[in-house]
């Protein structure tokens, strides 16, 4: 227990990440999984940046975002998926307000982040489809840059209210987290104080982000699949649905992987432990490790650009020296 004038000033609160309820004993067996999909992450969306940013012809609106994409799956995993590990192996589980706070922050930033960069994605379809004649006037590189700077704007300004609310509270109770990374719910969960502020911010959040933000996804395709319905020959159909595919699998696994990661917490108690990890932390990892999947298999300029640049490496491995 911690001592009752104990306050949350940088520093002076240590708290402990225990892991998901029921799950201690599976750790070591649970770290191998969260590791291989951590590595395959990390490759995956390293190889995309590096494909997009060297590929002159991948210097469109929609790869130019997906970049985007792949820089917020490459920050949230490597926020918490070492933390994890640490704990899963070697019991590592203390971390500090600061830390902690430090965590939460890069998480939310990468999650509101990836939510507004699907929206300019379903906007880039959009305009691709509705009004194609327009689309490298309305969606230049300048006006794509300006669109990045918004989406992280607002994902860093969502945030700074909730440092306040979370700065305010004393902490006296148990500082065990039954979790594997830092949780703002959680965290607030362990104050003295009353946390009702904190948890309407966080609904009031939730539903100004990820809420408007499915919404505008919404009708967007709606839009542009009447649109793509209304186009006169089949072959134009099917080629304007597959362009769109690979965007509607990753809101899919986004927003899916979310939905499992809160009733997971929710409904903890009836769940097996290590379904329950995998479903708690699913929007850690799942979405990080199959984006770079998802459009190296779907989209022919990605699968060409990979495809030529192991050639390349393996004729100069192979080359007489």
């Amino acid at each position: 227990m911690m001592p009752a004038d104990n306050h949350s000033v940088f520093g002076s609160v240590i708290f402990i990440l225990i892991g998901n309820p029921g799950t201690q004993e599976s750790h070591i067996w649970l770290a191998t999984p969260f590791c291989l999909m951590y590595v395959a992450a990390l490759l995956g969306n390293s190889l995309l940046l590096y494909i997009i940013a060297t590929e002159r012809s991948l210097h469109e609106p929609m790869y130019l975002f997906l970049s985007m994409l792949a820089a917020a799956d490459l920050l949230l995993s490597t926020t918490t998926v070492p933390k994890m590990l640490a704990v899963f192996w070697f019991g590592a589980g203390e971390i500090s307000f600061a830390a902690c706070l430090t965590q939460i922050f890069f998480i939310s930033v990468s999650l509101f982040s990836e939510s507004g960069i699907l929206v300019a994605m379903a906007f880039d379809r959009y305009v691709a489809i509705c009004n194609p004649l327009r689309y490298t006037t309305l969606l230049t590189k300048p006006v794509i840059g300006k669109i990045g700077l918004a989406v992280l704007t607002r994902s860093v300004g969502v945030f700074f209210p909730y440092i306040f609310l979370v700065t305010r509270l004393k902490f006296c109770r148990n500082n065990l987290l039954p979790h594997i990374y830092c949780l703002e719910w959680a965290v607030a969960r362990l104050a003295c104080d009353d946390i009702t502020p904190n948890f309407w911010y966080g609904v009031a959040v939730a539903i100004l982000t990820f809420g408007v933000d499915a919404a505008v996804i919404a009708v967007s395709y709606v839009m542009i699949l009447q649109a793509i319905f209304r186009l006169p020959f089949k072959g134009s159909r099917l080629k304007a649905l597959h362009t769109c595919s690979s965007h509607l699998c990753v809101i899919l696994t986004f927003y899916m992987s979310t939905i499992f990661s809160h009733f997971a917490h929710q409904y903890a108690h009836i769940i097996p432990g290590f379904i329950l990890s995998l479903l708690a932390n699913s929007h850690m990892l799942f979405p990080p490790m199959l984006n770079p999947i998802i459009y190296g298999v779907n989209t022919n300029k990605i699968l060409k650009a990979v495809i030529k640049l192991f050639y390349g490496w393996g004729s100069k491995c192979f080359l007489p020296s």
